[in-house]
């Protein structure tokens, strides 16, 4: 199996909600734990491209400390997988997509709050970041307590055992 560099890759539909606020939780909750680890986020669709994370993601993550202002989405491309040594998907339905994309030599793919330690491995309801895009400001908020979480256990991960797989 190839093994790429280091790296966690968080992707989700349109890298404007759930991804970006995972990425930039990530960053900052890492480099607290003094983990050197690149982060970065993807979207599976490309009708976000270039855009800044949704207002309502950037209000609820500012209130609590996190920057996400300099994000512009991206698109997922399978050279990702080559890029970072942990693709996290954060729902069941990316995941799905990811895991037919991904090549025979590269690690699979896992669900971040999988990943995380927060969900069992095999659930199919437990373990997805629900998407709150046709939410409301609460969506918004209660999505980045269970990514706070999410990066919690997956950074204690990283730091204790190296690559969270």
């Amino acid at each position: 199996m190839i093994r790429p560099p280091a790296g966690v890759l968080f992707v989700c539909l349109g890298n404007i909600c759930r991804s970006p606020t995972a990425e930039y939780v990530a960053r900052a909750e890492f480099k607290k734990l003094g983990l050197r680890i690149p982060v970065a986020s993807r979207g599976l669709g490309n009708w976000h491209v270039g855009q800044g994370a949704d207002p309502r993601a950037v209000t609820a993550a500012r209130a609590q400390g996190f920057d996400l202002s300099p994000h512009r989405a991206r698109q997922f491309h399978e050279d990702d997988f080559a890029r970072f040594a942990t693709v996290l998907a954060v729902d069941s339905a990316t995941l799905d997509e990811l895991r037919r994309r991904v090549p025979d030599e590269m690690p699979v793919p896992e669900r971040f709050l999988v990943a995380a330690g927060l969900a069992p491995r095999f659930s199919t309801d437990d373990g997805d970041v629900p998407d709150p895009y046709t939410g409301t400001p609460d969506d918004f908020d209660a999505v980045l307590g269970l990514i706070r979480r999410g990066v919690d256990g997956l950074g204690e991960r990283l730091r204790v055992g190296g690559e969270s797989r």
